[in-house]
């Protein structure tokens, strides 16, 4: 259970920091430091076994048989990342607790930070590829709320919306090419994948899947052409972008990569498709960055480039190569990190980060200043600090992979190089020349603000000065397990004597010194605001452009087809009714012969009285829509006869109580409805007559089309049909005779899981919506001559109705159905196993005897005496069915497997306990919560819809129209 709780505990902590006052900062800090040094604690148990080459492995069943099962696996590289990703987060944790203001909301961002926490974890320790698709898709969900975190702001909500669009769009190619893969090797399961190299790339599908994943790679790592979203995730708060944008998020995409090296690499289409990406980022990243105004800015594009730059590394794919790539994202997590924290301290002391502003902090800033300056040189690649020595394995291996002729690829790292010099230099002159105005009055900030951005300088200076010591054994444990028996010898040492890597990083060096001083004595480099020749060339822009014209194409489309009124949707559905079930149903001949003799008229004659009230119940809605409700809730009675006609009482018992539910919702929905449009009533009759002739033939040949398509299915000839299965294995596979319960709480309860969480969400949107739809009022929807037929003097509005306690039966009758309707819901409850019934009708038999209470004794004294809080009961229900499946991998099953108990009590013997009961208990709460909470909140909506002019509102509808539905009561 280590690695579980290795990715759940920071998903615990996320929930429990959410649940935290406002007021709590330091609880909140506290308990996100708790997580992440038990995360490290974790870690550093598994060191001994990981350093050792094993590979550890947790398995929980999900889906066997499809290949699906939840798995947890560490190797070398998983267990620097982990680590990396959860010692960055603890600096990062310490330190906001002094960057945010008790202002912010800071429980809701120590929750979004533990929670992306976790979704990172979950990436680096997947061991199944369908699963990693899940935590990467969970990443850019959790991003999206850190980065949009200030959310009233406008720059904020665009970063988020387009980091989240670009990714996410990534994590579905990613998705895509993770189906391809499976099917290649025939499982998702990592080793399986990382085993079948051979195999993947001399597949077909082989580029495909390249194509795909590496979307989903270089998308998430910001790789060009995809850059332009992280310069605009810059919104975030300080802690956000260190976090995200040095160690997690951006590396996610390289981790990827090197995750499936082994699988992937070794051909010319991975080379090419993969280094050329990364040498465009690096070369325009590291450009755009010297011309940036803004400090965060200008370490965005840096960051950019420094991916650009491992992505290289990755696609040269040589075993020194991928050395040089792991040790650069650890190089660069350190001092990118240091950087971002220096720059919120300089914005947080300051009051801006606008490189034109600032200058000569040197003297308010001493401590910060010279923290920043070693961490901007290491970022530069100076000697003697841990940039240089990565820096100076890239240039070893552009020239490996380039030779005598080559050479471009060398080329392009220098300049690159040279670059990095340059906005390194512009970083640091903010604490140089002379002081100026600013918004504040700056100073140092609190010492354990500045301790995590201590640590990682003098990180920096540790790996630079003595990195086989210090960096070498961690960085091996990484480098075996993706390349294992290939892993090269390497000597990570700060002075190799003179070769041409080192003049390489000398030119560079000195290069760059010199472009930084001629762009700031010619180009007035502190008054730019544009870059220079790429302008023009604006990814976000071009993101903004393509977003507008899907906008506009999508306003098109729903002109076209889209219409508001209900009639020409159902047009439409009947079309596709008359077009769509004779195709699939095939010629005539398999279907129109009819056998004569299992005809029964009595049978026949229930369909008649069905059809004739929907016949009837369409005539009525012209006249009166009470009626025609009555006449549809006939149907449905014909309906559920049918069900029990053909031996489903299981389903005539649902669609009864279905029926019933529906009824009292369509009945609280009528009060909305305005009457006809007095257009109808100018038509020529007939045209109103040519469209009803055409409505009645859509409505009647869609029916017929339909039932022909149902009539094919059942005549279909089957050598063996499903149904057999569940018959012979309800009782012994699922501990119950009732198959439709079996099925519904067993053989298929994931998909029961499924719908009932539908349920729930459906039933929370309709309650916010309900919250704060104000419907007109009753003269807007009611005609007067029918709403004052009777004496106006001596009519009893519809809120004195509801309120005035029993209208036509005795109160003690009333209060005693509550109870009796219980009884019988808990008796269909415990059948439902054995014998029809089941957590799904009970708790709409429940339901049911609430509703009653409701529209018999009142509102307000309904809700006095039940005091019913659907919500708890949303939320109850579906803890109780998630209970039950991760019970199951207790004992080692799959998820929601079924176990029975077999308990003897006294005076009742033997009695059969199947932990289906639990599941199914869940389903009758949570039918209950949904029930209620949408029903409920119609009645509320109903009492404030149909209050005269000049009423008195009642106890429970302010005359405000304000909401009182906000959770207390219903």
């Amino acid at each position: 259970m280590l690695l579980a709780s290795l990715v759940i505990v920071p998903f615990i902590g996320s929930v429990l920091a959410a649940l935290l006052p406002q007021d709590a900062r330091n609880r909140e800090s506290s308990l996100a430091i708790a997580v992440t040094v038990c995360g490290l604690a974790i870690g550093g148990m598994l060191l001994p076994q990981v350093a050792g080459g094993e590979v550890l492995r947790e398995e929980y069943a999900w889906l066997p048989a499809q290949g699906l099962d939840f798995v947890l696996r560490v190797d070398g590289l998983a267990w620097v990342f982990a680590m990396l990703v959860l010692a960055i987060g603890l600096l990062v944790v310490l330190y906001a607790r002094y960057y945010m203001s008790p202002a912010d909301p800071v429980p809701r961002f120590f929750s979004f930070l533990l929670a992306f926490m976790g979704s990172m974890l979950g990436v680096v320790l997947s061991g199944n590829l369908v699963q990693l698709v899940v935590f990467w898709e969970l990443t850019s969900l959790t991003s999206f709320l850190l980065i949009g975190y200030w959310h009233h702001r406008a720059d904020a909500r665009r970063g988020a919306r387009m980091a989240f669009t670009v990714t996410a769009a990534g994590g579905l190619c990613l998705l895509a090419g993770v189906l391809v893969l499976g099917h290649i090797v025939g499982s998702y399961d990592l080793d399986a994948v990382l085993a079948a190299g051979a195999l993947i790339r001399g597949h077909e599908l082989y580029l495909p899947a390249l194509l795909l994943i590496a979307l989903g790679a270089l998308t998430k790592s910001a790789q060009f052409p995809f850059h332009f979203w992280l310069p605009h995730a810059m919104a975030a708060p300080t802690p956000v972008s260190s976090y995200l944008h040095s160690a997690t998020m951006v590396k996610a995409g390289a981790f990827l990569l090197l995750r499936l090296w082994p699988a992937l690499a070794g051909s010319e289409e991975w080379t090419l498709l993969i280094c050329s990406a990364g040498v465009c980022t690096m070369l325009l990243g590291a450009f755009i960055a010297i011309f940036q105004s803004d400090l965060k800015g200008l370490l965005a594009y840096s960051t950019i480039s420094h991916l650009g730059l491992i992505t290289v590394l990755i696609g040269i794919g040589t075993p020194l190569a991928i050395v040089a790539a792991i040790f650069h994202i650890l190089n660069h997590a350190t001092f990118k990190a240091s950087l971002f924290m220096a720059t919120g301290i300089i914005d947080h002391e300051t009051g801006t980060r606008d490189l034109r502003l600032l200058s000569g902090l040197r003297h308010k800033l001493p401590i910060t200043a010279t923290l920043a300056i070693v961490a901007s040189a290491a970022m530069a690649g100076v000697p003697l600090l841990n940039g240089f020595l990565s820096k100076e394995m890239f240039f070893a291996e552009t020239l490996l992979v380039g030779g005598d002729r080559n050479w471009w690829m060398s080329v392009a790292a220098v300049v690159m190089g040279m670059f990095g010099v340059a906005y390194s230099l512009r970083f640091i002159s903010v604490f140089f020349g002379g002081p100026r105005e600013l918004p504040r009055d700056a100073h140092e900030p609190p010492h354990w603000m500045r301790f995590p951005v201590e640590l990682l300088v003098l990180t920096c200076l540790v790996v630079g000065i003595a990195p086989g010591v210090s960096i070498e054994p961690l960085l091996h444990i990484a480098v075996l397990a993706v390349l294992g028996e290939q892993a090269p010898v390497y000597d990570l040492a700060p002075w190799h004597g003179f070769n041409l890597p080192l003049a390489m990083s000398l030119v560079a060096l000195v290069c760059g010194v010199l472009l930084y001083v001629v762009l700031r004595r010619h180009f007035a480099l502190q008054q730019r605001e544009r870059v220079p020749l790429l302008h023009r060339f604006n990814g976000a822009s071009a993101y903004e452009a393509t977003m507008q014209q899907l906008t506009r194409a999508a306003e098109w489309l729903l002109q076209r087809i889209g219409t508001r009124r209900l009639q020409q949707q159902l047009l439409l559905i009947m079309l596709a009714l008359l077009l769509v079930p004779p195709l699939l149903a095939g010629a005539p001949p398999a279907w129109t012969a009819i056998p004569q003799q299992d005809f029964d008229p009595f049978f026949a004659g229930l369909w008649a009285i069905g059809g004739g009230c929907a016949v009837a119940a369409a005539w009525m809605a012209k006249y009166h829509r009470l009626a025609a409700l009555a006449l549809v809730g006939g149907t449905g009675i014909v309906t559920a006869a049918t069900f029990l006609w053909l031996s489903a009482p299981d389903l005539a018992l649902t669609q009864l109580m279905v029926e019933t539910v529906t009824t009292v919702l369509i009945l609280l929905g009528l009060r909305w409805l305005p009457p006809r449009l007095e257009a109808m009533a100018t038509q020529p009759p007939q045209r109103v007559w040519l469209r009803r002739v055409r409505d009645l033939s859509l409505a009647i040949g869609g029916g017929l089309a339909l039932a022909a398509l149902t009539y094919a299915v059942l005549l279909h000839p089957a050598s063996e049909t499903i149904a057999d299965f569940f018959l012979l294995n309800a009782l012994s596979g699922g501990g119950g005779s009732n198959v439709v319960n079996v099925l519904l709480v067993d053989f298929r309860s994931f998909d029961t899981l499924g719908e009932i969480t539908v349920l729930s969400i459906v039933a929370l949107t309709v309650y916010a919506l309900l919250r704060r739809f104000r419907p007109a009022p009753e003269s807007a929807c009611i005609p007067p001559q029918q709403r004052f037929a009777a004496d106006p003097a001596n009519r009893q509005t519809p809120a004195e109705q509801a309120n005035s306690g029993y209208l036509l039966v005795p109160g003690i009758y009333l209060r005693l159905l509550l109870p009796f309707m219980g009884v019988i819901a808990v008796y269909f409850f415990m059948r439902g196993h054995n014998l029809p019934g089941g957590g799904f009708v009970a708790g709409l038999i429940f339901a049911v005897a609430i509703l009653v209470q409701y529209m018999l004794a009142g509102t307000v004294w309904v809700e006095k005496q039940v005091h019913l809080r659907a919500h708890r009961w949303l939320g109850g229900g579906l803890l109780l069915a998630l209970a039950t499946g991760l019970g199951a991998w207790a004992f080692a099953h799959p998820f929601l497997t079924t176990h029975t108990a077999h308990v003897n009590w006294p005076l009742l013997g033997e009695l059969h306990l199947p932990s289906a009961f639990v599941f199914d208990l869940g389903v009758f709460v949570v039918v209950v919560g949904t029930t209620m909470l949408m029903l409920v909140a119609l009645a509320h909506q109903s009492l404030r819809a149909h209050r005269l002019p000049g009423e008195e509102a009642p106890e429970d509808v302010p005359a405000d129209g304000s909401d009182t539905t906000g959770g207390r009561k219903i």
